[in-house]
């Protein structure tokens, strides 16, 4: 199933069994979505629940946050992340705080999805990662997708959620094909380890992940190092005690992320596992991160400003021999 099929589908299960679920966005309804992750739900669910809005963010999440008080579903599409910076007074001052500011007694049940990352030559100011700047707000929920199964089980939970979620898929996944079965009992809250491994705990999430499972299979094949992969589905909260378990296994650990290196994600993790680990680890844990520069336009600056899976596994390998793995 294709990544924004499953997100299709996921929004649609939903609105079909709960009525008070709607969305809301800039061309979510007639033209089916930028990346048609809403396609033919207009056209099934009519014009109130599939509401196209002006070009107007900061409007379109500040009226998804009245529909959730007063007792609505909405799912709020910003066409990209890099957009939503112009709704950050609602993202920041309104949505984490008015649960806790009103003692419990309102409800935000509230999703906010925005594709992010770099795609192909989108320039500096479309080709943003910014999950750190939302996973670092107390009151926030951050999920994440890095295949279909995730994006549509991952989605479904967080609309049932009765806080906010911000949920972040990636450009370049929506077209991506994945293989796809419905699960009982999926976590979005728990980091899933799609592949086990001895030697090195490698930590990712979005399209990254596609990347460090690829980067995987080149080291057990040229090094004969055995990585243990593990994708995050929430960066608020993270799962730390998979994480935890893995590395007392492995007593390695590397985190890679798209957006630059200096208070991503990886820094969190990276601080957390040597504060919580250090007489575990045979090595420092090892950040793999994007350039400090805004992206390029130009295609081969664009991707020297990334980890590319190439830079993944010369990064590990190199690091690997000053580390004895």
């Amino acid at each position: 199933m294709l990544y924004r099929e499953a997100l299709n589908l996921a929004l649609d299960h939903a609105m079909e069994h709960d009525q008070r679920v709607v969305l809301l966005g800039e061309d979510v309804g007639f033209y089916g979505g930028n990346y048609k992750v809403t396609e033919g739900l207009y056209a099934k669910y009519g014009q109130k629940r599939v509401i196209d809005t002006p070009i107007a963010e900061n409007s379109i999440v500040g009226t998804a946050i009245g529909m959730a008080m007063m007792g609505l579903r909405p799912v709020a599409e910003i066409m990209t992340a890099n957009f939503s910076m112009l709704a950050m007074d609602q993202i920041v001052n309104q949505i984490p705080k008015l649960r806790y500011m009103s003692g419990g007694k309102v409800f935000l049940p509230l999703v906010v999805r925005m594709p992010q990352g770099v795609a192909k030559q989108l320039a500096a100011q479309h080709s943003q990662s910014l999950e750190h700047l939302f996973a670092s707000i107390p009151g926030l929920y951050v999920f994440c997708a890095s295949d279909a199964v995730s994006a549509y089980h991952g989605l479904l939970q967080a609309i049932k959620m009765d806080d906010p979620v911000i949920f972040l898929e990636h450009v370049l996944l929506y077209g991506m094909d994945f293989p796809f079965e419905p699960m009982e009992g999926f976590d979005p809250l728990r980091a899933r380890v799609l592949k086990k491994g001895r030697d090195l705990t490698v930590v990712s999430y979005l399209k990254i992940t596609q990347d460090v499972l690829k980067v995987a299979q080149w080291l057990e094949e040229r090094e004969r190092i055995s990585c243990e992969v593990i994708d995050l589905l929430s960066l608020r909260p993270i799962d730390f005690e998979t994480i935890y378990e893995s590395v007392k296994r492995t007593k390695r650990l590397a985190i890679v992320h798209e957006a630059p290196k200096t208070l991503g994600l990886g820094a969190e993790v990276s601080a957390r596992i040597s504060e919580e680990l250090f007489y575990f680890l045979d090595a420092p844990p090892l950040r793999i991160a994007g350039e400090e520069v805004p992206i390029p336009y130009n295609r081969k600056l664009e991707l020297m400003a990334i980890p590319t899976p190439e830079r993944i596994y010369n990064q590990i390998v190199n690091w690997g021999k000053r580390h004895g793995l």
